[in-house]
């Protein structure tokens, strides 16, 4: 928000702008697109139900003491962030189910959270003590 009193950050910001809002259409698409796979595929393979709202959260724009731009900002990011961070956990718990074994690891490599409790990477005793049944 302090953008805003810096007159040549807010010219870099009026032109990246349009870019950065031309999101929103893949953003709808993959949302539209997961939302439909995890309403099929998680009751089919009994994975439990994740609510949504517990990942999207859309409030800041409330905020009395925020400008026009700076609350159609934070309803952009609230929404964008939060359904990314959706679709981590429903991609989690989709690589959970089907193949929960960690990476190998790597110096570079920044591993998910949900990874932690994964089977070790190259540790079949592990594999099949979480897995096989």
């Amino acid at each position: 928000m302090l953008y805003l009193k810096n007159s040549d950050r807010s010219i870099k910001h009026i032109i990246i702008g349009p870019i950065i809002y031309s999101l929103i259409i893949p953003l709808v698409i993959t949302d539209v697109w997961v939302e439909i796979y995890h309403r099929i595929s998680f009751p089919l393979y009994k994975i439990p139900y994740i609510r949504r709202g517990d990942y999207i959260k859309i409030d800041r724009h409330k905020l009395a003491y925020l400008n026009f731009l700076q609350k159609i900002n934070c309803v952009y990011c609230g929404y964008a962030n939060g359904a990314v961070n959706y679709w981590v956990k429903i991609a989690g718990d989709t690589e959970r189910y089907w193949c929960g074994i960690q990476h190998q690891k790597s110096k570079n490599f920044h591993a998910p959270r949900h990874h932690k409790d994964f089977a070790k990477y190259g540790d079949e005793k592990d594999f099949d003590k979480k897995y096989k049944s």
